[in-house]
C-alpha cells in the first residue's frame, strides 16, 4: 500500500478534525470525553462529595422557568389604599419619635466637658524635675 501525497494529506485533515472536535467537546461541562477518560485512569480531577450541609441546602430538584411563560401571581395580595395610608401613618409616627429621641441626646450632648482633675504637686522627686529641665532647651 503505496502512501500518496493526497492520501497524507486526507488523513491529517481527518486528524485533525477529530482532535479539533474532541477538544470542543471538552469546553462542554456535562460531556467532556477527555476529562471522563482522565478521571477513570486516576489523572484527571477527583470529584469531590459535597459535605452535608451543602447537600441538605440545595434542593433536589431546581425547578426553572421555562422561558416564555407569564411569571406566577404573587402569593400575597396587593395592599389597599386604606391599608397603604396606615402604613404611612405608622412610619411618620415612628419617625416624630427618632427625631424627639435625636432632639433629646442632642440637648444632652451639649453639656460641657468636665473640669480636669488637679493633682497635688509631689515634692518627692525633685531629681526628675532637673532631669526633665535639662533635656529642654
Amino acid at each position: 500500500m503505496r502512501m500518496t501525497l493526497l492520501s497524507i494529506r486526507r488523513s491529517s485533515a481527518i486528524a485533525l478534525a477529530m482532535l479539533a472536535a474532541s477538544g470542543i467537546a471538552g469546553c462542554n461541562g456535562s460531556f467532556n470525553p477527555i476529562r471522563d477518560v482522565a478521571t477513570s485512569v486516576g489523572a484527571g480531577p477527583q470529584l469531590a462529595t459535597s459535605p452535608d450541609f451543602v447537600a441538605r441546602s440545595r434542593p433536589a430538584n431546581l425547578e426553572y422557568m421555562p422561558i416564555g411563560t407569564p411569571a406566577p401571581g404573587r402569593p400575597t395580595p396587593a395592599r389597599t389604599a386604606d391599608e397603604i395610608k396606615a402604613a404611612e401613618a405608622e412610619l411618620d409616627a415612628l419617625r416624630t419619635q427618632n427625631e424627639a429621641a435625636g432632639a433629646a441626646a442632642a440637648e444632652l450632648g451639649k453639656t460641657p466637658p468636665p473640669e480636669p482633675v488637679r493633682l497635688p504637686a509631689n515634692t518627692s522627686q525633685p531629681t526628675r524635675q532637673k532631669i526633665n529641665s535639662k533635656r529642654t532647651p
